[in-house]
């Protein structure tokens, strides 16, 4: 079996294992980026001719429309940043291992602004549409 780059041993700088741990965190971070992806088509589908006469609003749809290309560019950025980090094994002071910490930093933030952002339109759609389908009981 092969080990991962992100395996975490013993043996590892405290550097090291910050590395590894902001590289495992990435590549989550890009998962849920993809899976938010596909959660908006759906969304986005869902909004369609026969929600849309029910609900008096395209304000929600150009949001959830919006969202979708900021979660492409996001994750778009977040490959590139990923391929940037290969070049960490070269870091040969402090210096430059703090640059890339800074600027891992610097992504947690603006993909928490971004969930934190995705979230609220979700809430607001799903407050929206909340009235436009009655269930029925069942006697």
């Amino acid at each position: 079996m092969k080990t991962s780059q992100t395996d975490i041993y013993n043996h590892d700088t405290d550097i090291d294992v910050t590395h590894k741990i902001n590289t495992i965190e990435l590549d989550n971070w890009m998962n849920h980026l993809r899976y938010i992806k596909k959660e908006l088509k759906n969304l986005i589908g869902l909004y369609g001719d026969d929600l849309s006469a029910k609900i008096d609003s395209e304000d929600v749809l150009m949001k959830l429309q919006k969202k979708d290309t900021e979660n492409d560019n996001l994750l778009h950025a977040l490959q590139k940043y990923m391929s940037s980090r290969r070049d960490i094994i070269e870091c040969e002071d402090t210096q430059c291992d703090m640059a890339y910490i800074t600027e891992h930093e610097s992504y947690r933030r603006s993909y928490l602004y971004h969930l934190d952002k995705y979230r609220r339109i979700k809430d607001e759609f799903f407050s929206k549409i909340q009235g436009s389908f009655k269930i029925r009981s069942i006697s």
